[in-house]
């Protein structure tokens, strides 16, 4: 099992900040919208460096999904900003019509998504977002996982032409991968290369994914853990190849087990290569108000719940 250790810890929001300032230094045509929540999505920086490309819309998330997709006719690449509820659910009606339906170059970015948005309880948080996102013909949907992900991700979606999805959350997390990636849309990122069964995770769940690997390798199960952070498009050989190897999968996402990233890679195995699969995912349940990490463990969705799939989906092999 391949060692990944961590000397700090940052909340994906954070890591939207900084590449959406970057994004804006890089190509001034980069503006940013947000629904009253500018210290919440970390925008500030943004503001301070490009005041006259930012528009505070107030609490009118509808209004403000129709003038970032007004935005794009002038050749803007706007950047909406408010929590991941209020950016999916309350705006699906605008989003669909006014962005997916006219394929506007409009990047939807939601912090506070899923459990982890913790005490705020389940009226804030969302866990059917990304099924909401992805079944939007020509919408990109991507979760990634940690802060310097998140960065590239968000600089990455600058370039991408057409409506993205952008989900990342509230709690610090550890920093693990590269402050210099290239963030590529579509292409899984293997964490760690192995044998006996795959562990597709995507979000914060890739961390707790690692841990798992590293108490199974302690028991002789060499798994396979691959970092899914593009839910659609989603990587189609990468996930198939693995699954092929090692002949069993799990999957792991903060979200409903319906509509997520583990319908999408079941869908994929049913119709090219069916194998043995666990899902770790809320079990079709609103969350509550907690602790990050008491919701992620109730709820099943730390490492012992991976661990535990892991070793259920060997037997069926």
């Amino acid at each position: 099992m391949k060692k990944y250790t961590y000397t700090e810890k940052k909340d994906t929001r954070s890591g939207f900040g900084a590449g959406l300032l970057e994004a804006g230094k890089k190509n001034d045509q980069v503006v940013a919208l947000c629904a009253d929540l500018v210290g919440s999505l970390k925008m500030q920086d943004f503001i301070n460096a490009f005041p006259e490309r930012f528009i505070q819309v107030g609490i009118a998330e509808a209004n403000m999904i129709g003038m970032a997709a007004g935005l794009t006719i002038g050749g803007k690449i706007p950047f909406t900003g408010t929590f991941a509820n209020f950016s999916t659910g309350r705006v699906y009606d605008q989003i669909r019509q006014s962005v997916a339906y006219s394929d506007k170059n409009v990047k939807i970015c939601a912090s506070h998504a899923g459990l982890t948005l913790g005490e705020d309880g389940a009226t804030h948080q969302i866990l059917e977002d990304i099924g909401m996102m992805k079944m939007l013909p020509g919408m990109t949907v991507i979760n990634p996982c940690d802060y310097n992900q998140t960065k590239a991700a968000t600089m990455a979606i600058a370039e991408h032409e057409g409506p993205v999805y952008l989900r990342f959350g509230r709690p610090v997390v550890p920093i693990f991968t590269d402050p210099d990636q290239k963030f590529e849309i579509g292409k899984a990122w293997m964490v760690n290369e192995g044998a006996d069964v795959s562990i597709f995770a995507t979000g914060h769940l890739v961390w707790e994914a690692i841990l798992a690997g590293e108490k199974l390798a302690e028991e002789g199960i060499d798994a396979e853990i691959i970092n899914i952070h593009t839910i659609k498009p989603l990587d189609e050989e990468a996930v198939l190849k693995s699954a092929k190897k090692t002949g069993c999968v799990v999957t792991c996402e903060e979200h409903n087990r319906y509509g997520g990233l583990g319908e999408s890679i079941a869908q994929l195995l049913s119709t090219h290569q069916p194998t043995p699969m666990e899902f770790v995912a809320v079990n079709d349940t609103f969350g509550e108000s907690g602790t990050p990490a008491e919701l992620m463990k109730k709820y099943g969705l730390d490492s012992s719940n991976i661990i535990d799939a892991v070793k259920k989906v060997m037997k069926r092999k």
